[in-house]
């Protein structure tokens, strides 16, 4: 669960590095975009991405979210939540991928319509990190 202070820094800086565990136990690093959602904060990716091959085998990750002069960042220790094609039924992704639009936009799409066919073809999935601990000069 996010503080109130952590969740309005993350709605504010939507630029953060997502960290993951290759299958051989070395680390794999990815830019994403991101905003607060549920109870973490969440991005998209497509279903042929490292980033998410590797969260579906170890939901283990970190998120360093971070102003973009980097004075000032949080990070989230915790579990991916994956919401994708395989594992969710498919209205429940759609509405699921337009919130984290939301959230890491910080506005409306001005074409849900487009947003939605774009989203399947693209086959993408909603991540949300889960923190179990939570630390950086935002907190």
């Amino acid at each position: 669960m996010l503080s109130d202070k952590v969740r309005a820094f993350v709605a504010e800086n939507n630029t953060a590095v997502l960290t993951a565990h290759r299958k051989n136990g070395g680390l794999q690093m990815s830019i994403v975009t991101c905003g607060p959602y549920r109870e973490g904060v969440a991005f998209t990716t497509t279903e042929d991405r490292a980033k998410l091959i590797n969260l579906k085998r170890d939901a283990r990750c970190a998120l360093l979210i971070s102003k973009r002069d980097w004075w000032g960042y949080v990070v989230l220790d915790g579990k991916a939540q994956i919401l994708s094609a395989d594992n969710t039924d498919g209205e429940e992704l759609r509405m699921a991928l337009r919130d984290v639009y939301r959230a890491a936009a910080g506005k409306e799409h001005p074409d849900w319509e487009e947003y939605d066919q774009a989203m399947r073809d693209q086959r993408r999935a909603a991540v949300i990190v889960v923190p179990d601990h939570v630390y950086g000069t935002a907190v």
